[in-house]
C-alpha cells in the first residue's frame, strides 16, 4: 500500500513527470523545484477540460523555438493521444508557467515541414521520443505554444 502521508515540503517531494507533486512544487517555488527534470526543462501546461470545463495542469518537457515553446504529445508511445492534447485541440487557448512566469498562449499542432524540424530538435533534447514513436502507430503530435502578446 502506498504511503498516503503528504510530503512536508517541496524539497521532500518525489517528482514524476505527470505527478501532482511536481505541479505543486513547481508552483510553490516558482519553478525552482521541477523546472529541471531528468536534465530536461519542464513547464506547466494548463488546459480547459473539453468535457468537464475545469482546468487541468500537467508538467511537460519543452524546448524553445524562438519566442515559442514546443511540447510533444507522446504519452510515452501509448496508442492514444494524451488528454491534455485533446483538450488543447478542443480549445487552443492555454496557460503556461515557465519558472516563475505565468502567461497565456495559443496552441497549434505543427505541420510539415515545421514538424520535422521541431521533432529533430526535440529528439536532441529527449532522445526517448524516437523510442516512443517506434512503440505506436499514431504520428505523435508536435505542439507549438505561441505566447499571447498584450
Amino acid at each position: 500500500m502506498e504511503n498516503l502521508k503528504p510530503p512536508r515540503s517541496p524539497k521532500e517531494m518525489d517528482f514524476t513527470i505527470a505527478g501532482e507533486t511536481h505541479v505543486r512544487a513547481y508552483r510553490e517555488t516558482g519553478g525552482e523545484r521541477g523546472y529541471i527534470w531528468n536534465n530536461a526543462t519542464t513547464l506547466l501546461l494548463t488546459t480547459k477540460g473539453r468535457k468537464s470545463g475545469s482546468e487541468k495542469t500537467v508538467p511537460l518537457i519543452f524546448l524553445r523555438d524562438g519566442e515559442n515553446f514546443v511540447i510533444i504529445a507522446s504519452l510515452g508511445g501509448a496508442p492514444e493521444h494524451p488528454v491534455w492534447y485533446l483538450n488543447l485541440v478542443a480549445d487552443p487557448r492555454i496557460t503556461l508557467q515557465v519558472k516563475d512566469k505565468v502567461f497565456e498562449a495559443v496552441a497549434r499542432t505543427a505541420q510539415s515541414p515545421e514538424r520535422e524540424r521541431l521533432w529533430a530538435k526535440a529528439v536532441e533534447a529527449w532522445p526517448q521520443y524516437d523510442d516512443y514513436q517506434a512503440k505506436t502507430t499514431r504520428r505523435i503530435p508536435v505542439v507549438v505554444l505561441e505566447p499571447v502578446r498584450g
